[in-house]
């Protein structure tokens, strides 16, 4: 189960940190970026790229998943940010939040002597390995795939109710044509990146 893991665990790494991220090709909300440090002991039933799951199936794992993290950390970089920097540029310091808030369960925070990252960098000086289809092929970068999934699609509701008529909580804030109607029809919404919109509005 953990066998990219493994080689970096033998190398007398312990705190091996997972990343994904999720949002970055959403036309509203944040990008969100997950970190987790899995426990050595884990083993949990069905884990899979997160977007391969149902979401009935994405919210048990989630549960299942907390329960053998040793560490999880969140970074959100918000629309402003993104239309200001890119997307590439707010992703990469979604994960770099993400890291710096890992925390335990008594909420101790944890620094991470190694990162398995789904192809992309992090602007930290700590070693890190970009695996391509890191969420296929690396146990850790499967679950955290399902974290920030989960975690973005609960911030998607919540955002669905506060601007409502853009269905957010359906779409995810992504470009459907349902939503990209919506724009067009009520104008962008404060959680927009206006930078996405070119093309619609």
């Amino acid at each position: 189960m953990f066998e990219i893991e493994n080689e970096f665990w033998s190398k007398g790494y312990n705190y091996i940190a997972c990343i994904d991220e999720v949002g970055r090709g959403s036309l509203a909300g944040d990008v969100l970026a997950c970190a987790i440090i899995m426990s050595k002991d884990a083993f949990i039933q069905g884990v899979k790229d997160s977007k391969k799951l149902s979401p009935k199936k994405r919210e048990k794992l989630y549960d299942e998943i907390l329960e053998f993290t040793y560490a999880v950390g969140i970074g959100r970089v918000d629309p402003n940010t993104i239309d200001q920097i890119n997307i590439k540029e707010s992703t990469r310091l979604a994960m770099k939040k993400a890291v710096l808030n890992l925390k335990d369960k008594n909420g101790n925070t944890v620094i991470p002597d190694y990162i398995l990252i789904d192809a992309e960098e992090v602007y930290l000086d700590i070693p890190q390995t970009s695996i391509i289809k890191g969420d296929e092929k690396c146990f850790g970068i499967s679950c955290v795939s399902i974290i920030a999934k989960v975690y973005r699609d609960r911030l998607c509701n919540i955002w669905g109710k506060e601007y409502e008529g853009y269905f957010i909580e359906k779409n995810k804030g992504y470009g459907t044509k349902e939503h990209r109607e919506a724009i067009k029809k009520l104008g962008p919404s404060p959680i927009h990146r206006l930078t996405f919109l070119k093309n619609i509005i």
